[in-house]
C-alpha cells in the first residue's frame, strides 16, 4: 500500500507554474524526474535543477546521474551540482513546497514502505528559502553529460570491488572505520577521479576508487581545486597532529601510534606511514629529513 501525498504536492504545485521551476533534492531517481519534467507545462523554459551527486550515493540507489540526459532531451533544464546539498525544495514561480522529501519514491509515497515525509508551502520570497537559493548559487558547479557517465561507471567499479567501504549515505549513516590513504601513488587520484584510468591496471584502480570514495571530494573541481581539497581531509588525519602543531612529525611515531590502535601489524602501519608521507609530498609542501629520525617537515626543503 502506497501513500502519495507528497508526490501530489510535488505534481499540483509543478502543473502551476507558468514562468520559472526551481527543484532541489540531494537525491533524485530519473523515473521520479522524468515525471515531475512531464508535470510542468510546456511553457516554462526556464527550469533549474540542484542536486549532488556521489560515487557512493549513485551505488547505493539513491541516486541517478542518468537526469543528466532527460535534462538534454528536454531542453529546458540546467542542471546544477551542490556536494553539501541537503535541504530539499520545490518552487513554481512564487511558491515553493519546503520540507524533507527527496525526488525519489520512497520519499515520495510512490512504492511500498515509504519513507514519512513533510513538505510544507511557503513563498519564495522567504528569507530562508531565498538564503538556501544564494547559498547554492555560491557554491554550484554546472552538471555534465560527461560528468554524468564518469560517476556512473566510478559507482559500478566500485559496486564490483568485494573490498571497497561499506557503501552508506553521508549524513544518515557513518562509517564503520577511520579513512587511511591505501593508493601508493596519489598523482593517480585525479587521472581517475576525472575518469580517465584505461592504463591503470585494475587491482591499482580499485586502490584509488576506494581512497576516492572515501575522500567523498565534490565531483566537477579543477586539478588545484580538487588537491586544495585532499590535503585539508589529509591534515584533519590524527596521525598528523603533530605536523600541524609543530610543523614536523616522526613517521615512526606515527606508525607506532597506528601499532598500539591493534588494527595495524608492524608491516602494515609502516606501509601505511609511507603512502601518507607520499601523498603529503604529492599534495602539500613538506620534505623528507633525509637524514637521522625518518621525519617530514612542513615547508619546502632549503638545498
Amino acid at each position: 500500500m502506497t501513500d502519495d501525498h507528497v508526490w501530489q504536492q510535488i505534481e499540483q504545485l509543478l502543473r502551476k507554474a507558468r514562468q520559472r521551476v526551481v527543484i532541489v533534492a540531494p537525491f533524485i531517481k530519473k523515473n521520479l524526474f522524468r515525471a515531475a519534467l512531464e508535470a510542468i507545462p510546456a511553457s516554462v523554459t526556464d527550469i533549474s535543477c540542484v542536486t549532488r551527486w556521489s560515487v557512493t550515493e549513485i551505488a547505493a540507489g539513491v541516486s541517478d546521474p542518468e537526469i543528466m540526459q532527460l535534462a538534454v532531451d528536454d531542453g529546458r533544464v540546467r542542471i546544477r551540482l551542490c556536494h553539501n546539498l541537503h535541504a530539499k525544495l520545490y518552487a513554481a514561480d512564487t511558491r515553493c513546497l519546503v520540507g524533507s522529501a527527496n525526488l525519489t519514491g520512497k520519499a515520495t509515497g510512490l512504492v511500498p514502505e515509504a519513507n514519512i515525509e513533510l513538505l510544507l508551502e511557503t513563498e519564495t520570497a522567504h528569507p530562508a528559502v531565498r538564503r538556501v537559493l544564494a547559498a547554492i548559487d555560491q557554491s554550484e558547479v554546472p552538471a555534465t553529460l560527461e560528468l554524468a557517465q564518469q560517476l556512473r561507471e566510478q559507482a559500478e567499479l566500485l559496486q564490483g570491488d568485494e573490498d571497497a567501504p561499506r557503501i552508506v549515505i553521508p549524513g544518515q549513516q557513518t562509517r564503520a572505520a577511520r579513512w587511511l590513504p591505501e593508493t601508493r601513488r596519489p598523482e593517480r587520484l585525479y587521472r581517475v577521479y576525472c575518469g580517465r584510468h584505461r592504463n591503470i591496471g585494475k587491482d591499482v584502480l580499485a586502490g584509488v576508487l576506494r581512497d576516492l570514495a572515501e575522500l567523498d571530494i565534490s565531483p566537477g573541481l579543477s586539478e588545484q581545486e580538487f588537491a586544495v581539497a585532499i590535503r585539508a581531509r589529509l591534515h584533519e588525519l590524527p596521525e598528523l597532529r603533530e605536523l600541524n602543531e609543530a610543523g614536523r612529525l616522526r613517521l615512526d611515531d606515527a606508525k607506532d601510534e597506528l601499532v598500539r590502535s591493534g588494527a595495524y601489524t608492524e608491516e602494515q602501519a609502516q606501509r601505511t606511514v609511507e603512502t601518507i608521507a607520499e601523498w603529503l609530498r604529492y599534495f602539500d609542501e613538506v620534505h623528507l629529513v633525509p637524514t637521522g629520525p625518518w621525519e617530514i617537515r612542513q615547508g619546502k626543503q632549503i638545498i
